[in-house]
């Protein structure tokens, strides 16, 4: 099979190195992929929203397969486009999509089927937002951006200043772009939080293994929020009594939501959960594969990834066995740009990767990297996720904050701290 990747982050290289597994994927191209992934596939210079590009891309290369992975072409209607002209491709289409595509739309609809999640309120006046904010008077509270905003449209506001000023800048100064003419004023759920990955073809819905995720760029929780930090797998806090009301109460009633509505769902559906006192509940849906949560989950994958994307496009998902490790643990540490996920440089020279971009002592997943002249140097704001697989958690950790010590590039910065929260 000829295999197309979309997408240039860790979580395509994750998914690239998995499906390499499978000895049917004879040839493996990203689009447009990165310096990392160059060892790994084919990378085609085609933007990852591309629609006429891509189709063009896979007219030439004769695809047979096509795994569209980011948030962005997803919601524009990549694999609508792609299916049109014959591509068997995993993912959601453009209506499945806009339960990430639209916070307004996902909070409705959990509202509308029972499905637990904070209480919310939807504003498209910013006056109206800040003085429902004033009459709430409760604090933290969240505001959130309707559409996408590279996973970075959540603010977390500690006081009346701070959630007015969130209010501004998503609907007046329009940091997000269009994705702030609406907003979500959300109370603010206390608990652990759980990353969950799932296949879902529509009729059946299987969760991968539990992750936890760490959003703020510093130590303690503390700074902006990123796209993702670190992860480890499994999560200490999502225990098997936990998964099975997670199941009856949340993922299968998400799926038989979107049937209802017309919108059946083909792809990966992550649910990031909050273990509240009253019991989990759901912050926020997306339509695909997270991103630190793949580069722990599909280490801990036994079956073959390959299989399953295919199970999912031809909705027969209850055919192929879906097993993940239950002995092993991973975790993964972002090194990113210094100044993420504001300002930074590019185009620095990383030391300590091989001329495959490995480290010799870890996996390392590219997500912002470029290869030039024999050399890697850095290209984005999250820059590599270096990751391990242990016996604990605890181990796990320990391996990969090793690895993180003989990479370097200028002004590196990670967390020192993942895993800390959840006890390790």
């Amino acid at each position: 099979m000829n295999i197309l990747v979309i997408g240039g982050g860790g979580r395509e290289h994750a998914i690239i190195k998995k499906l390499k597994e499978n000895p049917k994927a004879v040839k493996i191209y990203a689009a447009p992929g990165n310096g990392g992934i160059s060892r790994d596939a084919e990378c085609v210079n085609v933007k990852a929203c591309d629609i006429e590009g891509m189709c063009a891309l896979c007219r030439e290369k004769q695809i047979d397969f096509a795994v569209v992975a980011p948030d962005d072409p997803l919601v524009a209607g990549m694999v609508d486009a792609l299916n049109q002209i014959g591509v068997r491709t995993f993912g959601p289409n453009q209506a499945a999509a806009v339960i990430e595509g639209s916070k307004v739309y996902s909070k409705e609809l959990m509202k509308k089927y029972g499905i637990p999640t904070a209480k919310y309120e939807v504003f498209d006046d910013p006056k109206q937002a800040i003085e429902y904010i004033k009459q709430q008077n409760t604090y933290p509270t969240v505001v959130k951006a309707d559409g996408l905003a590279l996973g970075k449209g959540v603010i977390i506001a500690e006081s009346f200043e701070q959630a007015a000023d969130a209010v501004h800048s998503i609907m007046e100064d329009k940091i997000f772009g269009e994705s702030g003419n609406h907003v979500v004023i959300e109370e603010f759920l206390t608990g652990p939080e759980v990353s969950v990955l799932t296949f879902c073809d529509s009729k059946t819905i299987v969760p991968m293994v539990s992750s936890m995720d760490h959003k703020r760029a510093l130590d303690g929780d503390q700074g902006l929020n990123t796209g993702g930090m670190g992860t480890i797998a499994p999560n200490p806090c999502y225990t098997e009594e936990v998964a099975k009301i997670c199941m009856d109460t949340i993922f299968v009633p998400t799926m038989e939501a979107l049937n209802k509505e017309g919108r059946p769902f083909q792809g990966c559906i992550f649910f990031g959960l909050m273990l509240t006192p009253n019991g989990p509940k759901v912050i926020e849906y997306n339509c695909r594969f997270g991103d630190p949560e793949t580069q722990v989950v599909l280490p801990l994958l036994e079956s073959d990834l390959l299989d399953i994307f295919e199970a999912v496009a031809d909705k027969r998902l209850n055919e192929v066995p879906v097993v993940f490790s239950k002995k092993k643990a991973a975790a993964c540490v972002v090194a990113a740009s210094g100044g993420y996920p504001q300002k930074y440089e590019t185009g620095l020279p990383i030391s300590g990767l091989d001329e495959n971009g490995e480290s010799g002592k870890a996996v390392v997943y590219h997500a912002g990297t470029k290869y030039e002249n024999g050399r890697f140097l850095t290209a984005g704001g999250r820059v590599l996720g270096i990751t391990q697989v242990g016996d604990t958690l605890d181990e796990a950790l320990k391996k990969a904050y090793e690895a993180v010590e003989t990479i370097h590039f200028d002004n590196m910065h990670f967390r020192h701290d993942i895993g800390k929260k959840a006890g390790l």
